[in-house]
């Protein structure tokens, strides 16, 4: 009798689990809750880093320090928040709700900004110090870690504290001078506008005049009536902005410009300072982008002292990272270049010379991650094994001896230890949601810091899969194809193309959900097939690859992307009368371009933010890949979609932000007007207020509105 029961028993406790397991797996995505939800998104560790120049770790939890010592598994929490608090109240300071951003400036102390307010806090003495004050308005700050003094900007000028004792560097009554921000719209690389030098002697700086570039006007609708807000948007083969580079010494009060001579239509990129903070180096580029020089000036004089090397190419050259000095050679650097087709490493010293290629092949260096404490490394981030996937590895300087050191299948980032002994090894893959393991930089894992869960286990997810198929010329092109959730192989399916396209932009790869973002898997729940292909032009596939769209912007892709199509007609579960197409930006430059000129296969589209003519987007971008109007008219012409209005049979939807400043709304209205000289019907939706993206709380309604027109008109 009992073991009867006790059968019973374990009967009804195993189709309890089956029925909890069945049911818990059959949650469908919420939109609001995959903008603003993160539980759905895996975790991290809050402000996990290097504790100064110690091999120490730390990083915030539950209001708290957590310490690790070096490769040790024992945590500690060595300050709480009220301990911070309580150091505040002694300065008559408010409390803090929460630990704030901090940085190790030493090994056992931080410093924070709270309201306009630096402080340091120090581990040891447990105490606090009130480094400076700055204005409320400060914009740009960027702290010194070895003096903290700070510079920031207000009002486009750039001003210093030093001992507590601000300096106006620069004093532009024109606003459209700009001293002390990002140049170049952002590209080749630049973050940010201010430079310090290694020791925090002085102080470089971007000045941008941008006076005799044409006003573009962004209406503000919210002011009754409306207002116009001017920006400076230079359009391809119009006139640019013309940038210097000042240097500030903070002792002095004085300022000195480098002599980097004309033409003023150039690009400066790549500042780095020397170790010895005599001089500074600058990867000028001409306004044609296919000419670079490695320049060297004198920091104190702004003489220009001599170019070290130059490169050139029938296409265009983008240098995009600084020289990486030897700590133990300050007379020699590494260079990323991608001169032999991908982008490798090389060594230089400071006269030029060439010593040696460091690394080859054709897969590229897509990040370098820092040396070991004596020169013999070097640690990078590199494609070798995959384009889909990102590993760490080190190279001997001496024998060029490549190490592996991640091992785990995905997408792998590093960041190394001031010692060069320890890594944290950062990684996520298609099985993997995310973890972080601390590592020596022989590969062997010490320990686990954090590992997650499947924040998507209970949600039933249609089938990820990844592949390859071939291209025109023989080339891979990578592929991402989502099922339907509750697949059922017998049915057919309308199909959903997400693409972007562009360079600087990889779609598929070997990461968590293979790079698609929830609203993607949300459309597949919905009972959408949905595909993405990275076509040429896309990122971490070499210079061949990418620059197969030189002067010709939507040709290749396009075709590449058909091939897909190709692929997809052959899948018998997919609807080939119910295929639709959906990108952003460049994405909806590429949505457009396909629907127009393979109108028989799209039935439904939906654009975002798209660019229309490249005659109205920004010369850095759009001049790199097209040239200008006036040396490139075909290809203008041929990519132009005004041009082929008249082609769109199936339905279109044009999104765009009305103060969209990337990607201007005179893109999309001049389509428009087309459309309306043609006779041609086409759907169109404003998100007031907002820029090239729709963000925040508005965001869900984007989604709902993109999902509606597919419900509307795809199935």
């Amino acid at each position: 009798m009992n073991s009867f029961i006790n059968k019973l028993a374990i009967f009804a406790l195993f189709n309890a689990l089956l029925f909890s397991s069945v049911f818990s797996q059959n949650k469908i995505i919420n939109l609001e809750d995959a903008t603003a939800k993160r539980s759905l998104y895996p975790s991290s560790l809050s402000q996990l880093q290097w504790m100064g120049k110690s091999d120490n770790l730390s990083y915030v939890a539950n209001n708290g320090i957590v310490f690790i010592k070096g490769n040790s598994d024992k945590k500690d929490t060595i300050i709480k928040l009220d301990d911070v608090n309580y150091e505040l109240n002694k300065l008559g300071e408010d409390k803090l709700k929460r630990f704030p951003a901090i940085t190790f400036i030493k090994d056992m102390g931080f410093m924070f900004n709270y309201k306009s307010k630096l402080f340091t806090y120090d581990l040891i003495t447990k105490k606090i110090e009130l480094v400076s004050k700055y204005d409320e308005t400060a914009e740009n700050i960027d702290i010194e870690p070895n003096t903290l003094s700070m510079a920031f900007t207000k009002n486009n000028n750039l001003f210093v504290i030093t001992n507590k004792v601000e300096t106006a560097v620069t004093s532009d009554i024109e606003k459209n001078i700009i001293n002390g921000q990002a140049v170049h719209r952002n590209e080749f690389g630049i973050e940010k506008g201010t430079f310090w030098s290694p020791n925090g002697s002085f102080l470089a700086f971007y000045r941008m005049d941008q006076t005799m570039v044409t006003d573009y006007p962004l209406v503000d609708i919210d002011p009754t009536p409306a207002e116009v807000n001017l920006i400076k948007y230079p359009m391809a083969g119009m006139t640019s902005h013309h940038v210097t580079l000042g240097v500030f010494n903070p002792l002095t009060k004085k300022t000195i410009f480098l002599k980097t001579g004309e033409p003023a239509e150039q690009y400066l990129t790549n500042i780095t300072w020397s170790p010895d903070e005599k001089y500074i180096f600058i990867a000028v580029l001409n306004r044609d982008q296919n000419h670079m020089k490695l320049n060297k000036y004198n920091a104190i004089t702004g003489e220009f002292v001599k170019t070290l090397f130059e490169e050139k190419s029938d296409k265009y050259v983008e240098p995009q990272t600084p020289l990486y000095f030897l700590k133990t050679k300050p007379d020699q650097f590494i260079w990323l270049s991608q001169r032999d087709g991908f982008n490798h490493m090389y060594l230089y010293d400071t006269n030029g010379k060439l010593i040696k290629q460091l690394t080859s092949g054709d897969w590229l260096v897509s990040d370098l991650i820092g040396f070991d404490e004596n020169d013999k490394k070097v640690y990078y981030k590199s494609t070798a094994t995959s384009p889909l996937e990102q590993h760490l590895y080190s190279v001997e300087i001496k024998s060029g001896k490549t190490t592996k050191i991640s091992s785990v299948k995905g997408t792998h980032n590093g960041y190394l230890s001031n010692s060069g002994k320890y890594i944290i090894d950062f990684f996520s893959s298609t099985t993997n949601p995310g973890q972080i393991d601390l590592e020596s930089t022989n590969g062997k894992v010490l320990q686990t810091l954090n590992k997650n869960e499947n924040p998507l286990k209970d949600y039933n997810l249609g089938e990820t899969s990844l592949f390859k198929i071939k291209a025109s010329d023989g080339s891979d092109l990578y592929c991402r194809m989502i099922k339907p959730s509750n697949f059922d192989p017998k049915k057919k399916y309308p199909a959903i193309v997400y693409v972007y396209g562009g360079p600087h932009t990889q779609l598929v790869s070997e990461s968590w959900t293979a790079g698609a973002g929830l609203f993607l898997n949300y459309l597949a729940q919905k009972g959408y097939v949905v595909f993405t292909l990275d076509n040429h032009g896309s990122s971490n596939r070499g210079l061949k690859f990418e620059q197969a769209i030189f002067r010709n912007l939507g040709t290749v892709e396009a075709d590449d992307q058909m091939k897909g199509i190709d692929f997809l007609k052959k899948q018998s579960f997919v609807d080939t009368s119910k295929i639709g197409v959906h990108g952003w930006s460049y994405g909806g430059f590429m949505t457009i371009t396909m629907m127009l000129k393979h109108s028989n296969i799209f039935k439904v589209a939906v654009a975002g933010g798209p660019v229309i003519d490249w005659k109205y987007y920004e010369i850095m971008y759009g001049e790199r890949y097209m040239d200008t109007p006036e040396t490139n008219p075909d290809g203008y012409k041929n990519s132009s979609l005004l041009n082929y209005a008249q082609d769109l049979k199936g339905k279109l939807l044009i999104i765009h932000g009305t103060v969209d400043n990337t990607v201007v709304m005179q893109h999309s209205l001049s389509f428009l007007k087309k459309c309306v000289d043609e006779g041609i019907q086409v759907d169109y939706f404003l998100y007031p207020g907002h820029e090239h993206n729709v963000s925040g709380k508005d965001r869900a309604h984007l989604f709902h509105k993109i999902e509606n027109y597919f419900n509307d008109y795809l199935k």
